[in-house]
């Protein structure tokens, strides 16, 4: 028989209480927490700020203590750069910062990485919401945590943090981190940017926040641990030793501050600084105009294979909200490792106007806090926790390009502008990535620096400047080759030559990137590998009528020893890509161009790998480029002079460089006149431009044309709503090799009775 069910009973406050106690207890895995990781504003006002800024609220006590906390974090940077030992350390990847007793970044270095201004708090944010009242770990003084997972809150893998906690009589007052690119972090492939990763599991060590400190001395049993988990033993103990006595340094700068005016000054002055901040870029924001921009930027791979991927961008301003919606970008890629989280992609967007637009604005969290960001779920710019991000600078980059070249538009609509209207900056890391057993039997894996020199983009009133800084970092440097080469055994043979013809022209130019051909000498177990994109279609966009750069393809010549040329016919040594790879001078080598996507591979002594630095764009009009700037280029080797007359119409004498300025100025009128020749109405373009789908030959990714809901998948009959994620395999390259061969076997006839 049936019985009667009697309805639940209501649970007590206290029946409450403990069932969540319960659930906290027995927690099986603490994730990556998206309360925390897709927020990017500042935490609310304690009660204490409140009782710090009632209390201690004047302008110029205010801007001493700043001051004096902004120094002691240059100082802090300072140390890491001058005693690092990762190649990051010594060139400036570097950031140092004092955050709030809640999380937030108030003050960083004024120098280094500013994207992680955007970053590091969400792992101290971790701690305090997780660790602080956990009796297992707890926070104290003296106590130090480390990080590197990028899903907790950082850009990839490579780069680790120090962070300790600040006391005063017993209560938490702030926190200090350090974080470098360290490089290596025993990944699938050496020096800590895997290309090959097909899951976070290739991607090396993950560190999650743990403490890794106690009484300010590091935990061995812990150092041990990390130091099996790498190539570089020595490099990963001397830099968490480096990290944290910057750290101190940077405490020690705070207690002066504690000691001479209060804890509540300390407090008020790190609220203050990031609310005046973010109202400051509200009222920033206020000034630009109403209106949309509309901007995307393509990937040409995946650094496994080639493709077609879309950064979607459309920015919107209304009233003093900002919005940068990247609905419409690719699926996130299941199994390659250039997706992003999306704090990744908001740090590089924040360095938009650190480094280019309000460069005068404090170095911290604030200055992006009101800026909205919108995304699809489980993108390329926004990708699942599952999927492999060691390569997210592929996407962040472009990203960024993407919303640099959207505000430049903005900028240039405002009646009065108070920075220069820029051109987007070259954004790929076009480098070798190195490993291998040394000239001293030591097994290391890094980078070189050279992705420090990326060309500047053109701005509204001179051209861009050469190699001159990475769109990630401010004043950072590009290394001397010869002291790397004292460590590692390969040598730089071109080395900070700025390549012919790599150019961005324009009415103004972009800046030019510079040739790197590495070789092997000392070893027998070296390799290379490179990651960027960019070999087939440019990854930015010129302004106003600029062009982009070029693209950059890796160049290779095997079966050769250079280091035999060098030392016994040293004339048939070629500088510049260029000569060597039309010119092949070394006879019985094999001469081969690639994409940029290059996993790592044993090389042998004296063969040559030979890459380009990017150029930044052009800004305006070719036709409208001073003909005296375009000899000027020639003259310095920037452009051939074949290449400058057929680009800028330029008539000059082949021998003197002498220019006809009447016949110059009929060719570019020749010229405006052949461009209208060549248009037809917009309507009509139209017409012929779009088409309904993506071409099927193409692997292509993201939306098409204004349907931004639709997502292609590499294929026009593949796709998925921008809102409801689904996984995005891609075949080994091998079994696409394999595949192409059996179908030319089975063409010739030659497998058999086997299935066609």
């Amino acid at each position: 028989m049936n019985k009667m069910l009697t309805p639940a009973k209501t649970p007590t406050l206290e029946e409450m209480n403990l069932i969540k106690k319960f659930l906290d207890d027995t927690t099986l895995f603490l994730g990556p927490d998206p309360e925390i990781m897709q927020n990017h504003d500042l935490m609310p006002r304690t009660d204490i700020e409140d009782a710090a800024i009632a209390n201690v609220n004047d302008a110029h006590t205010i801007a001493k203590i700043r001051d004096r906390i902004q120094s002691g974090c240059d100082e802090g940077y300072e140390m890491v750069e001058q005693m690092g030992a990762a190649p990051g350390a010594k060139w400036g990847d570097v950031i140092t910062g004092v955050y709030s007793a809640s999380g937030d970044l108030a003050i960083a270095s004024a120098g280094g990485v500013l994207i992680f201004s955007a970053l590091v708090h969400h792992p101290i944010k971790f701690i305090i919401k997780n660790w602080m009242n956990e009796p297992t770990v707890g926070v104290n003084e003296g106590d130090g945590f480390i990080h590197n997972d990028s899903r907790y809150g950082n850009v990839h893998n490579t780069d680790q943090s120090m962070i300790i906690p600040i006391f005063h009589k017993g209560k938490l007052v702030c926190w200090v981190a350090s974080t470098v690119h360290e490089g290596e972090n025993g990944a699938i492939e050496p020096g800590g940017m895997p290309s090959m990763a097909e899951s976070p599991s290739d991607e090396g060590l993950k560190m999650s926040p743990f403490k890794v400190v106690e009484n300010y001395q590091i935990k061995r049993d812990i150092l041990t641990f990390l130091q099996n988990s790498v190539r570089e033993p020595k490099l990963q103990y001397e830099d968490m030793k480096v990290k944290l006595f910057a750290c101190l340094r940077i405490k020690q700068r705070i207690e002066e501050t504690l000691n001479s005016d209060g804890p509540e000054a300390l407090m008020a002055t790190l609220r203050l600084t990031m609310e005046n901040v973010r109202a400051e870029v509200k009222r920033r924001i206020s000034e630009w105009p109403d209106m949309t921009v509309r901007s995307y930027i393509i990937q040409d791979s995946t650094l496994r294979e080639n493709c077609v991927v879309k950064i979607n961008c459309k920015l919107t301003k209304t009233g003093d909200r900002l919005i940068f919606d990247f609905r419409g970008s690719s699926p996130e890629f299941t199994n390659r490792a250039t997706n992003t989280i999306v704090a990744g992609l908001k740090g590089m967007l924040a360095q938009v106007f650190l480094c280019y637009v309000w460069p005068d604005l404090p170095r911290g969290q604030a200055a992006f806090a009101p800026i909205e960001v919108i995304t699809d779920p489980h993108s390329i710019v926004n990708c699942s926790y599952d999927a492999p991000n060691s390569q997210s600078l592929m996407s962040i980059f472009t990203g960024f390009t993407a919303g640099q070249h959207a505000v430049a538009k903005f900028l240039y609509s405002c009646p009065e502008k108070f920075t220069k209207v820029h051109a987007p900056t070259f954004n790929m890391i076009n480098t070798f990535i190195w490993g291998g057993v040394s000239q001293h039997g030591e097994t290391l894996g890094n980078l070189c620096a050279d992705l420090n020199g990326m060309g500047a983009g053109a701005t509204a009133n001179r051209d861009g400047e050469h190699a001159l800084a990475p769109i990630f970092a401010t004043m950072a440097d590009i290394g001397e080759q010869e002291l790397n080469e004292e460590e590692v055994p390969f040598l730089q043979l071109v080395s900070k030559k700025m390549t012919r013809d790599a150019i961005a022209p324009g009415k103004y130019r972009g800046g030019q990137g510079y040739t790197m051909m590495v070789a092997t000498k000392d070893s027998e177990q070296w390799g290379f590998m490179t990651t960027a994109q960019g070999a087939k279609i440019p990854p930015l966009q010129g302004l106003f009528g600029g062009y982009a750069c070029g693209t950059y393809p890796l160049s290779k010549v095997k079966n050769v020893d250079v280091y035999d040329v060098l030392m016994n016919e040293p004339e048939r040594f070629r500088h510049s890509i260029e000569e060597i790879m039309n010119e092949q001078p070394f006879d019985d080598a094999d001469y081969s161009t690639h994409h940029m996507g290059m996993g790592f591979e044993i090389s042998k002594r004296g063969e040559l790998f030979m890459i380009s630095q990017g150029a930044g764009a052009g800004y305006g009009d070719l036709l409208e480029r001073d003909p005296e700037n375009v000899i000027r280029d020639i003259e310095e080797g920037l452009i051939s002079p074949e290449v400058a007359a057929r680009l800028y119409k330029v008539v000059f004498d082949a021998d003197t460089l002498a220019i006809d300025f009447d016949a110059t100025e009929a060719a570019r009128a020749e010229e405006r006149q052949a461009r209208i020749a060549r248009s037809v109405p917009y309507a009509e373009f139209v017409k012929g431009w779009n088409q309904p789908k993506p071409p099927a030959h193409l692997q292509y990714f993201g939306c098409w044309g204004d349907d931004v809901g639709t997502l292609y998948m590499g294929s026009p009959e593949v796709t998925r709503r921008g809102n409801q994620p689904r996984p995005n395999y891609m075949m080994h390259p091998k079994d696409v090799r394999i595949a192409e061969l059996e179908a030319r076997l089975v063409a010739a006839g030659a497998m058999g009775d086997e299935k066609k």
